[in-house]
């Protein structure tokens, strides 16, 4: 390879580098969001080991992939071959754990519908009305997407306070507000005068994947570009490993 491909290859690598050190902040900060902001659906499921784990992993992956960007700029300028075969083969351990979770969620997405299931049930069996964090997030959910319940509005049948009430009580973020008249709270109980209240028949369910299928696009795209970026890194941290001269190698390291 000539020299001026060399520098070319140098400088496509360190900037390559630069956008997986910002990437791996996005994804770190998204996990942090989704820990930590009382307003999106994590927080409904907050009670759910494996959703936690699901975030730190988001916080972990990221940290680990700003990481690898600082030692992949580095081995980049410096022309250290040991941190540029680090580097490639940290690239493939990466790319096969994320084909290899892909196909997890694909062939267990049944299991973790279920399991979905199970929590939305437990969070609406066990809403009490007192605007907790878990509460309004599910009320906001309600509200925004124009749903009741997880499959539909007879979720709420096994709620405790519904069922121990001698009023005839019903979610008011169920409300469905293009029918109902008068003023109602976003968040806790409200009394429905008669038992045709209007109220929202489709599950939150039905609107999640909704939703999903109509960004399905969006988030195919974003994971096949993250691909592609991963192997373009591994075969320019290859190329240029295998162009640099063994004995050059200590000279290349900076001195204090």
């Amino acid at each position: 390879m000539g020299k001026g491909c060399m520098t070319a290859t140098k400088y496509f690598l360190f900037l390559f580098n630069l956008i997986f050190f910002l990437c791996g902040a996005v994804i770190m900060g998204f996990g942090l969001w989704l820990l930590l902001d009382n307003q999106s659906f994590i927080v409904v499921l907050n009670n759910s080991t494996s959703v936690k784990v699901g975030c730190y992993i988001l916080i972990g992956v990221g940290a680990f992939s700003m990481l690898m960007g600082f030692l992949g700029c580095l081995g980049a300028i410096y022309e250290i071959r040991c941190l540029l075969g680090l580097y490639f083969t940290c690239l493939l351990l990466i790319l096969i754990a994320q084909i290899a979770a892909g196909a997890l969620i694909y062939f267990q997405k049944d299991v973790l519908n279920d399991e979905m299931s199970k929590i939305v049930s437990k969070v609406l069996d066990n809403y009490p009305g007192n605007n907790s964090t878990t509460e309004q997030a599910w009320d906001f959910i309600q509200r925004n997407m124009e749903c009741c319940g997880w499959t539909g509005r007879l979720d709420w049948n096994g709620n405790m306070v519904i069922v121990n009430s001698s009023q005839l009580l019903f979610p008011c973020s169920c409300q469905n507000i293009s029918l109902a008249s008068g003023n109602f709270s976003d968040s806790g109980f409200c009394e429905a005068p008669t038992a045709e209240w209007p109220v929202y028949d489709v599950g939150c369910a039905a609107s999640v994947e909704s939703w999903l299928l109509t960004n399905i696009g969006v988030v195919l795209g974003i994971c096949l570009g993250v691909a592609l970026i991963e192997l373009l890194g591994m075969i320019l941290s290859i190329c240029l490993c295998r162009n640099i001269h063994t004995e050059d190698i200590y000279t290349k390291v900076p001195k204090y």
